[in-house]
């Protein structure tokens, strides 16, 4: 990306009820933002900071992604791993660009103050007893020493991170390397020369959480008075905590000098041949002699197909008796995974690189009134979900993951959403092990205010996650937005723009996003492939009326496919629900009215799945999880059907019981023995074991 994030720089001539212009970091020099305030309340106490970007002369395109494979160990690549504990330092909030002036990044992050060790992958906030730390403002720093062999200096040396929230700039012993901006996707830099072979080396980050109205997602940061003094708060509309830091994985990786830098693969099947249609791309597009030679290995690792091509051209493989990748519940092996081996090779040399990586091969499609996948339509059925869990924040956590697959197959879903942001490279792939079916969604969460700058980082943010996705059999719908603020005039050129630009990318998937204002404000849903939409009756609208539910999604669902002529799914609805409380009758808040909730939904979706254009179905939540400190949320979201430690609230019998029944309905799929405790022998209707079903 070419546009920088800002960090702020204090100014010691202004008073407190000035604020401070915000000092960005550009490749080379530091970069001022216009800086426009007002006074609120009457002594003027509260001073709002508006931050817009300093743009050169033209608005530039976003730059397109290169790289960033997967790092996997081959006979040519090694891969090590910097995960552990690191060195940390937090800014101080009303100073967050004084490491950069005192150039912290020059030595150990020990000499310029006190470090606390800090576990990486993980978020900062809540690894601490510090409220300071868990609300911090601004720039912190991370560092930590690794060791580089000898026998590297041959090879091109990668530093590959998977995820930082949100700016980050990186130095290899002193020597600036890279810097990124947008969180949840991953980025690496050739940091072959700044290396000291056979001997110690630092890396140092520093990492920038603010949020602006030109960075995605957005936010706002006030300047308010304490008992102390003026203080920064950041602000966002966005419902869930603003965890920040190294979230995800840190590597080391080599390549050769001449290497494969990408592998672009789409899938079709033509009756029982299988096909990949793929381009290896290679860093060097002047040596025509490059070649590459791909093998495709099933399951059990037999070779059953292969060719030979040159590199940076389109080429295809077949498959005969292909075993297509289904989605979980719709066949006996859901998630059928072939592997792809590259082996990239000059006139001269021989297998100079090597990469391997999984392919699933299907085939999507959609229409007016429905979605396929394989030539069958398919009906969705599962979750938004977050990732998000005690302590390590939104800290990559494997056992958490193998935790939630496991409870989606429990529950008998099919599908998630990515709700708000991509998730981590590990728990794409386990979707595609797993079956299960992925919206991908990138970060733009309730997007508004629409201009040029913003729309640059949007589908900048798109670029990333499609390059990043593209490859993943489980991704079959990209959602470039969810509940944005689609009743502004401008939406309507802003999201068409952004549809455009996704479908450019990847014309193999739907484009859709989560919308929530009413259909007869909206401007962006022509826009999209398959409509999505938000809606909360029974607690944000009518909180407690149960006889408002099913009417209201019935015709609701109805207009939008009626107005756009397009597949509907309802993205979100559902109730906050507070373990182990319970009234009879039922009542908000309790367990006992989030089932009665979700059975009035149920019913709507029935009626709407025979009316042949509703394809989804999505509760939110998957489980409980932390947001703002606001009087609304009591201890975070609470709309989980299954608590912030993975166990089930009443209402997730209750969903499982009627997942896996359209699953038997659908595709005839097997129904769990333990779907119905046993109840009495006196009469059919109290059996309900599988084969009753």
């Amino acid at each position: 990306m070419t546009i920088p994030q800002y960090t702020r720089l204090k100014n010691p001539t202004k008073s407190n009820k000035s604020h401070r212009m915000r000092l960005r970091i550009s490749s080379h020099l530091f970069v001022f933002a216009v800086v426009s305030f007002a006074i609120m309340g009457l002594a003027g106490f509260f001073t709002k900071v508006a931050f817009t970007l300093m743009l050169m002369a033209t608005h530039h395109p976003p730059a397109f992604t290169r790289g960033l494979l997967y790092p996997r160990d081959s006979e040519t690549r090694e891969v090590r791993c910097l995960d552990g504990m690191w060195n940390f330092i937090a800014s101080d909030p009303r100073h967050p660009a004084k490491g950069i002036e005192e150039k912290w990044y020059e030595r150990d992050l020990s000499k310029a103050g006190p470090t606390i060790p800090m576990p990486v992958p993980a978020s900062y906030n809540d690894v601490t007893t510090n409220s300071s730390l868990r609300d911090h403002i601004g720039t912190v720093w991370y560092d930590r020493r690794f060791f580089v062999p000898q026998s590297w200096i041959d090879k091109t040396v990668w530093i590959r991170f998977s995820s930082v929230h949100y700016e980050a700039i990186v130095w290899i012993n002193g020597n600036r390397a890279l810097r990124h901006e947008v969180g949840h996707l991953p980025f690496e830099a050739d940091i072959t020369s700044f290396l000291n072979y056979g001997q110690e080396n630092r890396v140092t980050v520093l990492v920038d959480n603010v949020l602006i109205q030109t960075t995605v997602p957005q936010g706002n940061v006030l300047e308010m008075p304490t008992d102390f003094g003026m203080t920064l708060v950041q602000q966002y509309t966005f419902d869930f905590f603003n965890y920040a830091g190294i979230h995800r994985s840190v590597h080391l990786y080599t390549t050769s000098k001449i290497h494969i830098e990408d592998v672009i693969v789409s899938t079709d099947i033509d009756e029982e041949t299988g096909i990949i249609n793929y381009k290896i791309m290679a860093n060097d597009t002047d040596d025509d002699s490059l070649v590459a030679f791909v093998q495709i290995c099933d399951a059990d690792d037999n070779v059953v197909a292969t060719n030979t091509t040159p590199v940076n051209e389109q080429a295809s493989i077949e498959i005969r008796n292909v075993k297509p990748w289904w989605p979980y519940l719709m066949h006996p092996q859901p998630g059928y995974l072939y592997k792809m081996e590259v082996f990239l090779s000059t006139s001269t040399e021989k297998n100079i690189d090597i990469y391997r990586l999984k392919v699933g091969i299907r085939t999507i499609s959609w229409n007016t009134t429905s979605f396929h996948i394989n030539g069958k339509p398919m009906y969705l059925r599962g979750f938004g979900r977050h990732e998000d869990s005690d302590i390590r924040g939104k800290g990559l956590d494997l056992a958490l993951l193998t935790r939630d697959y496991d409870l989606l197959h429990w529950i008998g879903a099919n599908a998630y959403r990515t709700s708000h942001y991509p998730y981590s490279e590990e728990a794409m792939e386990f979707a595609d092990e797993a079956g299960i079916m992925i919206i991908d969604e990138c970060p733009s969460v309730d997007t508004t205010n629409f201009n040029e700058a913003l729309l640059t980082k949007h589908k900048s943010s798109i670029e990333q996650l499609i390059h990043r996705d593209k490859n993943h059999p489980s991704v079959i719908m990209w959602s470039i937005a969810n509940e944005p603020r689609t009743a502004e005039l401008s939406a309507d050129s802003y999201f068409e723009n952004v549809a455009k630009f996704t479908r450019m990318l990847d014309p193999t998937r739907p484009v859709s996003a989560a919308i929530a204002v009413p259909l007869q404000n909206d401007r962006a849903a022509k826009h999209m492939d398959i409509l999505m939409f938000n809606r909360y009756n029974g607690w944000y609208s009518n909180p407690g009326e149960l006889n408002m539910i099913s009417s209201r999604v019935i015709e609701e669902a109805t207009a939008w496919h009626m107005k756009h002529q397009k597949p509907v799914i309802m993205s979100e609805y559902g109730a906050d629900t507070v373990e182990g409380l319970h009234l009879l009758p039922p009542f908000v808040w309790t367990e006992d009215y989030q089932v009665e909730l979700f059975s009035r939904h149920f019913k709507a979706f029935d009626v709407l799945r025979s009316r042949g254009f509703f394809v989804g179905e999505f509760i939110w939540n998957f489980a409980d999880f932390k947001t703002a400190q606001t009087v609304t949320r009591v201890g975070g979201n609470k709309k989980g059907v299954f608590t912030r430690s993975r166990q089930p609230k009443a209402v997730a019998h209750h969903v499982r019981r009627r997942y896996f029944k359209l699953a038997n309905d659908l595709d005839n799929a097997p129904v769990p023995e333990d779907l119905f405790p046993y109840l009495s022998d006196s009469g059919s209707s109290c059996k309900f074991g599988r084969d009753e079903l």
